[in-house]
């Protein structure tokens, strides 16, 4: 009987059996046509009359660099989006671009998708929170989108993809390719040069042409946009632009920081004075606002020389520079949707900075890799040899980060600055939202507390459509942001984001409904104390002390009430542990022990430190 059986299956007598198990298929199956009724799988389709969904992601810009949100360096092009839009003034990061990345595109919080450090093997680590493997249970963005009847396109850096998959023989499913984007021009690493970028298109290594990063990107996302619109007019699309801009190293034509020449000749201190000025005249912060004191590690403006303040302001000029020159591309983009009457029915999202101004331009700023002090004989050396390399600021010869003076000066109002995800200086970052379809009132202010964790959520509200409770048949991770629209036409509207955890490299917090709680880490003592002329030694997490802020009162942490309300502290630490369990903080990793222990790889080979 088991041999009939098997024989009349293998001989397809048992079809209608088949047919009759496959629980997707809507038709009839007869013995011939006409006793057969066809059925055809819809075809997906945005609802009707959905956007096209615009989500551009600058890089290392803190929230007092750009004119569009009280800085001194000008963004016309995201002032007149922020003009006819809305500006969100309490929106945040994770205090670093891959974390970043991460909860942007899946609506779920860094360490919950795998990708609580980064995707290089030198930088994560084989735990749950930690291998930089964004799982297929946290469905991005694009894949909800395309899966809907959208297009969907990225362009610039991506920065999600493990090391030892990023080769062109993959694997490839995280890729850009494998996580929803039809199609994807830029590079898969962190940062890259801007002349000579680690390119990739689709799922290939490509050749660049020397031409700006910037420029390119947006040539192909005009490209891409412009084909499908061609062909299906009708067919909305969702274009993630991620500029490597303006993460390091600095590169801009000389057209461009030359504009610059001599307006920050007055310094650090003064720009913050300045800036902090025009932020209240804009609204973006409270008008009774005080700066916090200048960080440790900065030197007194007025107490540099005078070729210190000459290279100095040198390295601002070129930054100013290429953010201007970065909106001009941002432009380009906008110009085209206006042109091709595109525009009316696009959300475009601005985020201005995937963390806090950068300090990784040391002290004295970067021109060349390997200048250090730690290569000179002497402070006085290593200025003069920097000053002999002071044309080739910005230029492609050149690898250049600004010194951190600049890094607080951009982050102004906020103290500290990228990678300290304790503070707002490094989770604190400009959101854009331009709608004109959407918005009722155009140049509003919003105060509501958001993350990046926010954005999905809201795309699929205006977009209409649910979170997928399955893509391509792997069942999905609930979604853990909170949808904005509730505030878009309605500043009066009570914050709905009431709970958010932050950790990056042993630095971390948590804010709860107005309260704020961190704990500030120093993994590896290469922070230095000048007032005290010493460098400051590195911290335990044990020992590490926890301040309290209401940020209602207080929104920029200047004064710490953990003494006061000792209560209310231990109240947001517990909130803090269930946080970091759910969410896959554990174990902590900072620095230091990134770079003096052995990990171990699925490719075999057994990494360790250092950080870059």
């Amino acid at each position: 009987m088991k041999k009939k059986f098997l024989l009349l299956f293998m001989t397809g007598s048992f079809s209608s059996f088949l047919y009759a198990q496959d629980t997707t298929y809507k038709g009839k199956i007869g013995k011939t046509l006409a006793e057969s009724q066809e059925w055809w799988a819809p075809v997906p389709k945005a609802p009707a009359g959905a956007p096209n969904v615009v989500l551009i992601l600058l890089d290392d810009v803190g929230f007092g660099a750009s004119s569009s949100f009280g800085g001194l360096i000008r963004t016309p092009v995201l002032d007149n989006l922020a003009n006819n839009g809305l500006r969100y003034t309490n929106f945040h990061t994770t205090a670093i671009c891959a974390p970043t990345r991460s909860a942007l595109l899946t609506g779920r919080n860094s360490h919950f998708v795998h990708e609580g450090g980064f995707s290089h093997i030198a930088m994560s680590a084989g735990f749950p929170g930690w291998d930089g493997r964004i799982p297929s249970s946290a469905g991005t963005i694009a894949e909800i989108l395309r899966d809907n009847g959208y297009n969907t396109f990225a362009v610039g850096k991506y920065g999600l993809t493990p090391d030892e998959d990023a080769t062109d023989a993959g694997p490839f499913d995280r890729w850009p390719s494998g996580k929803g984007f039809e199609h994807f021009f830029g590079f898969l690493g962190s940062a890259t040069d801007q002349y000579k970028p680690d390119l990739v298109e689709d799922n290939e290594h490509i050749k660049p042409d020397g031409r700006h990063l910037n420029e390119q990107i947006t040539d192909k996302a005009i490209a891409y946009i412009d084909r499908q619109h061609r062909v299906a007019p009708d067919k909305p699309f969702f274009l993630y632009y991620a500029p490597g801009a303006t993460h390091a190293p600095h590169q801009v034509d000389k057209y461009w920081s030359d504009q610059y020449k001599g307006q920050f000749d007055e310094g650090w201190d003064v720009y913050r004075e300045r800036v902090l000025a025009q932020q209240k005249k804009l609204g973006v912060i409270p008008a009774n606002a005080q700066l916090p004191d200048r960080n440790s590690r900065v030197k007194a403006w007025n107490s540099l020389s005078a070729d210190e303040k000459k290279l100095f302001a040198r390295f601002f000029e070129v930054y100013a520079g290429y953010l201007t020159y970065t909106d001009y591309q941002i432009g380009r983009l906008v110009n085209y949707l206006r042109e091709n009457n595109l525009e009316q029915n696009t959300v475009i999202y601005v985020i201005i900075g995937d963390n806090g101004a950068s300090k990784e331009g040391t002290v004295d700023g970067v021109i060349k890799p390997g200048l250090n002090k730690v290569t000179q004989a002497s402070e006085a050396e290593y200025l003069k040899t920097n000053l002999t390399f002071i044309d080739s600021i910005g230029t492609a010869a050149a690898s250049t980060n600004y010194p951190i003076g600049w890094a607080q000066a951009a982050n102004t109002p906020f103290k500290d600055w990228k990678q300290d995800a304790h503070s707002e200086g490094g989770t604190h970052n400009p959101l854009i939202v331009y709608y004109p379809k959407g918005i009722q009132q155009k140049g509003g202010i919003r105060e509501q507390y958001g993350h990046v964790i926010d954005i999905l959520p809201t795309t699929l509200e205006l977009v209409g459509i649910q979170q997928p409770k399955y893509i391509r048949s792997v069942k999905q991770d609930s979604v853990q942001g909170t949808s904005l629209v509730y505030s878009i036409n309605d500043a009066q509207a009570k914050s709905r984001h009431l709970i958010q955890h932050y950790y990056i490299f042993g630095a971390r917090a948590l804010y709860y409904d107005g309260w704020k709680i961190s704990a500030a880490h120093r993994p590896d003592g290469i922070d230095y104390n000048f007032s005290e002329g010493k460098k400051l030694e590195k911290t335990r997490f044990e020992d590490d002390v926890w301040a309290l802020y209401n940020l209602k009162e207080d929104f920029n942490e200047r004064v710490d009430l953990a003494k006061k309300y000792p209560e209310k502290l231990e109240e947001l630490k517990k909130l803090f542990e269930i946080q970091a369990t759910v969410n896959r903080l554990y174990p902590f990793i900072d620095t230091y022990d990134r770079n003096n222990k052995l990990f171990h790889h699925p490719n075999g080979s057994d990494q360790q430190g250092p950080i870059k």
